[in-house]
């Protein structure tokens, strides 16, 4: 009956648990305490349902608590319905009757949800327009040419490999077009680099934080992930130190990093720190994935202002580059692509061919047409779109919420917020309550770090900053106390 459970190790669960904090409360014994945090953990998704949890002795040992707290704790989960259990079997983890499951706050909200429930979780603009719409156009007029053969492209479309080589080249990095693999989004640009440089068990340097589904797609590869801290206080930027202990003593396959307008924190890396960490991986043997998905969304910093891609600096081919359409243009274009040596381009190119033929030939139109002949207008216009929504949402955070902390980016989709001790895990619970998707900070790290932060997205028009603001109060009301108050129903939820 369990052999398809997997099971959780005892020091796997305890990280787990010591990065779930729940608020204080008072006269609450041990085995209460720990049958909570299980079941935020299952309820919030980040303990899968399913998950065969570790013998009451072996958990027991390994929390420095008595057997007789960790099997109350297991009775009463047990009791709630968070968990299932079998003589011979072991206990595992479900849903008590009726309840839902739980939501991921990373993909978008129901179409059917969007008037009652607020998408703060989601990171992405709408397309565009009316460029968007012009240039669907003009593809239709170009696809006729493309219509008459067998519309598989495997390294991509001419005309869209050469408007990225040319892009990559007026920022900095001279590219020719067989430098260029198009994909059918930036994750399987990512996921065809990450087959090609890494295996099983192989030891992955990772930002903490960084990006959600990066971090998650590693894991599914088998890679053992290694965090290096962001450094602060202020604008975050690496921590060139600690890359240089963990390159040098850990020794990974690969290091995977967001040097612009990173994901979460908007963090912008400058040329001597991108040279230098270059140099520790080139040293350490180490490949480097540079994940350029937010490259352009710099609303806060001149063009003039920007280093160059982190492979412009690279003279040992040991930089591969992934980007995409989707930040910029619109995430329905599945547009992305890989910048590397042209042998690796024809190598992996023959990779997918066994999972992604190729990517549809109209959306490589239509992001070739918005490169080439839109790209500057369009910059401008979602420059313009974040940059208020950004100052709209900070002033708002000030106002409502004076003790959460954040940095104002130089750029990106988000603002990466400190929720002053309030449990981002709680506060995404919290959430569903009061008509409100939250993407937790545990989600942008490894082993339960960053609980007590959210990203929050530059997605909310200014005028909806105020009510959008006001649902994270009722959310930490309802996180920290137990207790809410409902909005006013006439407040404004489709912002």
């Amino acid at each position: 009956m369990s052999d398809w459970h997997s099971t959780l190790t005892p020091p796997a669960l305890a990280r787990l648990l010591d990065g779930t904090r729940l608020p204080d409360l008072p006269r609450r014994p041990a085995y209460r305490a720990l049958a909570d945090r299980i079941a935020a953990l299952v309820a919030e998704g980040r303990l899968p349902v399913g998950t065969r949890l570790p013998a009451e002795r072996e958990l027991a040992a390994e929390l420095a608590l008595s057997r007789t707290t960790v099997a109350a704790g297991y009775e009463a989960l047990r009791a709630e319905g968070y968990l299932l259990s079998r003589r011979g079997s072991g206990s595992w983890t479900t849903l008590p009757e009726g309840s839902r499951p739980p939501g991921d706050a990373l993909h978008p909200v129901p179409p059917d949800e969007r008037e009652s429930v607020l998408d703060l979780g989601v990171a992405a603009l709408p397309a565009p327009q009316p460029w968007f719409g012009r240039a669907a156009a003009r593809a239709l007029e170009l696809l006729p040419a493309y219509a008459a053969g067998h519309g598989n492209y495997p390294t991509g479309v001419p005309v869209l490999r050469e408007a990225v080589a040319r892009r990559y080249t007026e920022r900095g990095l001279p590219t020719t077009p067989d430098q260029v693999l198009i994909t059918t989004g930036a994750m399987s640009a990512l996921n065809l680099a990450q087959r090609a440089l890494i295996g099983r068990g192989d030891r992955v340097a990772v930002e903490a934080p960084s990006y959600a589904h990066s971090l998650q797609s590693l894991r599914l590869t088998g890679a053992r992930l290694v965090p290096v801290p962001m450094a602060g206080p202020g604008r975050p930027r690496w921590d060139l130190a600690e890359w240089q202990r963990v390159l040098r003593g850990a020794a990974p396959r690969l290091a995977y990093t967001i040097p612009d307008f990173h994901n979460p924190t908007g963090a912008l890396i400058d040329e001597d720190q991108r040279r230098e960490l270059l140099a520790y991986a080139r040293a350490a043997g180490t490949a480097v994935l540079v994940d350029e998905t937010p490259a352009e969304l710099g609303w806060d910093t001149p063009e003039s202002a920007l280093p160059r891609p982190l492979a412009a600096l690279d003279r040992t081919a040991q930089v591969v580059t992934a980007g995409s359409a989707a930040k910029l243009l619109w995430g329905g274009l599945r547009i992305g692509w890989l910048r590397a040596a042209p042998a690796l381009v024809r190598q992996l190119a023959e990779t997918r061919a066994f999972s992604d033929i190729g990517t549809p030939v109209l959306d490589q139109l239509i992001a070739a047409v918005l490169l080439t002949d839109d790209l500057a207008e369009v910059r401008a216009h979602q420059h313009e779109r974040l940059r208020s929504s950004a100052r709209a949402l900070a002033a708002e955070l000030h106002r409502q919420l004076p003790d959460w902390r954040f940095t104002m980016p130089p750029g990106g989709l988000a603002l990466w917020v400190g929720t002053a001790g309030v449990s981002g895990g709680a506060l995404a619970r919290a959430g569903e309550r009061v008509g409100v998707r939250l993407a937790a900070g545990t989600r942008f790290g490894v082993d339960g770090a960053f609980e007590n932060y959210l990203r929050i997205p530059l997605t909310v028009p200014p005028a909806g900053a105020e009510a959008a603001v006001a649902r994270l109060v009722a959310a930490a009301d309802l996180a920290a106390t137990g207790r809410w108050s409902p909005l006013d129903d006439t407040s404004p939820l489709a912002v």
